[in-house]
């Protein structure tokens, strides 16, 4: 299934896309999360995904068309969101960086997310390298507390898609640099423009990943080139941190990113770029710098 947050007469409601069509699972009487999101419906469970299979098989159940309503992130305010960094060994040679023994995690502040076709916006002045970064996105269906890596997958409830847009003079500035402070600007996390379960996504180390930039293909790389994979991602966090319902993980991003070409490549006002992951569909974000 491919579950939607959209917004309708400027309110957000929870829905499940099928044939083009949104179907309103708050119309049909299944609950919305404190933001008009999917959260409430993820914290439901399997019981509530088996509702909302029965519901898609519906003709009369009450929706729009994809033209009709705005797409919004799946969880607007998730508890955490948590990047991977220096995941794919192609990435780390080309950041001239050590490939690592074990995940290494940060966190985007939640109030970076947006939407999947909102513009990543910023202010002049305040960053002058912005990056992008196309992302295969974990969400978690939950929670996951010390878990194997057998088990890991267990607790997913499905996939979507990241750019993890970072602003690199801040990400590394000074000699310890600002990864959070670089990775957390509004706005600089859209991903969506679903959550598509995890029972069509059987390998999510098989899945083809690219970004286009102004109709340039930028990247383009396939998951099973991760250093670590979901579950290792998955387990590993559990050890230290309680992974709840709605989470949000970016896995890592592999070659061609913006900083290390020569020369730099960094987003501009007017451009627009496109991410996508094979059988997750693609966000698709404008850029625009606000003046002062």
């Amino acid at each position: 299934m491919k579950l939607v947050t959209f917004a309708l007469n400027g309110k957000n409601r929870p829905g499940v896309l099928v044939n083009n069509r949104v179907i309103d699972l708050a119309a049909e009487g299944l609950p919305s999360g404190p933001d008009g999101d999917l959260l409430e419906i993820i914290r439901g469970g399997k019981p509530m995904l088996e509702k909302i299979a029965a519901l898609s098989s519906r003709s009369d159940a009450i929706s729009y068309g994809l033209k009709e309503v705005t797409l919004a992130a799946p969880v607007v305010d998730p508890q955490k969101v948590i990047g991977i960094g220096l995941n794919y060994v192609d990435h780390c040679k080309e950041a001239n960086l050590k490939v690592p023994n074990a995940p290494i995690v940060f966190t985007k502040f939640s109030s970076s997310v947006t939407g999947p076709y909102a513009d990543i916006f910023w202010t002049q002045g305040v960053t002058t390298e912005v990056d992008y970064e196309v992302e295969l996105g974990i969400v978690i269906g939950k929670a996951a507390r010390d878990v194997s890596e057998a088990a890991a997958l267990d607790y997913v409830l499905g996939y979507t898609v990241v750019n993890d847009v970072t602003a690199r003079d801040m990400q590394f500035s000074d000699d310890a640099g600002q990864w959070d402070r670089g990775k957390s600007l509004d706005s600089f996390c859209p991903y969506g423009p679903y959550i598509v379960t995890k029972d069509e996504i059987p390998n999510p180390q098989s899945l083809d990943m690219t970004c286009v930039l102004n109709g340039k293909e930028m990247q383009r790389s396939n998951t099973s080139n991760m250093i670590f994979g979901v579950a290792k991602i998955i387990s590993f966090i559990s050890q230290s941190t309680t992974l709840l319902p709605g989470d949000l993980i970016a896995t890592g991003t592999p070659f061609g990113v913006g900083f290390s070409r020569k020369p730099p490549v960094y987003l501009q006002d007017g451009d627009f770029c496109i991410c996508e992951v094979q059988g997750l569909g693609s966000v698709r974000n404008k850029v625009r710098v606000i003046k002062r």
